[in-house]
């Protein structure tokens, strides 16, 4: 049984992987893709996306963190592949699920479920490239517009030679809507000789009892569900290992969101970034906890990081002392 967390541009970055890996539940995370066109990146780019990679591969808390590619030059994917490992990577997974039209446009993640052929050269060609000790995975949806290529997409992952594959129960077209056919992960598991993750809609423990039932799988990855709930990875370690399952309470919450604009303000003090991702990540957890409502209202307006500070200190003092 093992717990992943999902790679979502713009949502799970190195400081978000930080922080919900320190919280705890999870045995690996996956980077956001970085993005392999006509260049070969450095190492400070390999940094940059995936900060870990100085850190033997490994968020503070010490949870191992998979870089992924997203791409369709299958020979310049691999040369990529190859300077990550010897900057330090020490796990690759490929992105065959992005449902973003400017990628796609571009001939990167979900679009090239149209091509299984192509899906299965990549693979290939980044698997002969990289040393025999480094494992290479693959993240798919089911389709691009329809399932009828699933299974052949999955196989062409498998049969290219990746050793593991996740699958996102969601076509392209479907993007993030409800529901997710958690049943085809059960469908792309029998047809595949390599382990698979199941992913979509992994809200509650519920849920993860859920999708592990009618997939079969028993590796599971959270994605927007461990954001809006960030003890999510715990609570399913607590219940896996027989231990009561103790929800968080908003106090411990309110200081993982003090902790993480702490760890935001350290990656970048001098722009927009430490404030808009905190009110992103409020906007997400308002869904689930009312208490994140009103934090997010006392900073909505705000736009200063030394105001966001003051406001989050004061709200921690005026409701907990």
């Amino acid at each position: 049984m093992q717990l992943l967390l999902a790679p979502m541009q713009g949502l799970t970055d190195d400081v978000m992987r930080d922080l919900l890996t320190r919280i705890g539940g999870f045995d690996e995370c996956v980077s956001e893709f970085v993005r392999i066109t006509h260049t070969v990146h450095s190492r400070q780019t390999w940094l940059k996306y995936v900060p870990e990679i100085g850190n033997g591969n490994r968020t503070f808390a010490g949870v191992p963190c998979t870089v992924q590619l997203l791409g369709s030059d299958a020979e310049n994917m691999a040369v990529n592949a190859l300077e990550a490992v010897r900057f330090g990577a020490a796990k690759i997974d490929l992105n065959f699920g992005c449902p973003a039209p400017t990628v796609n446009k571009h001939q990167g993640g979900a679009v090239l479920l149209k091509e299984p052929q192509r899906v299965y050269h990549i693979v290939k060609t980044l698997r002969a490239a990289l040393p025999a000790h480094i494992p290479l995975t693959g993240k798919m949806r089911l389709g691009f517009e329809d399932k009828s290529l699933a299974l052949e997409n999955a196989c062409a992952i498998a049969e290219g030679g990746a050793c593991a594959l996740t699958v996102h129960a969601r076509t392209k077209v479907e993007g993030y809507e409800p529901p997710a056919h958690w049943i085809w992960v059960r469908k792309i598991r029998e047809a595949v000789a390599v382990p698979v993750t199941a992913n979509g809609d992994v809200f509650t423990l519920q849920d993860y009892l859920g999708i592990k039932q009618e997939s079969g799988c028993e590796s599971v990855m959270l994605g927007r569900g461990a954001v809006m709930r960030p003890d999510l990875a715990r609570q399913i370690k607590q219940y896996e290992r027989g231990e009561a399952v103790m929800a968080a309470d908003f106090a411990e919450i309110m200081a993982w969101i003090r902790l993480f604009f702490d760890l935001c303000l350290a990656k970048e003090a001098n722009n927009k970034y430490p404030v808009a991702r905190l009110k992103q990540w409020l906007g997400m957890m308002k869904r689930v906890y009312p208490e994140a409502q009103g934090v997010f209202d006392a900073v909505r307006t705000l736009e200063e990081a030394g105001d966001v500070q003051k406001a989050l200190e004061h709200l921690n003092h005026s409701i907990y002392g």
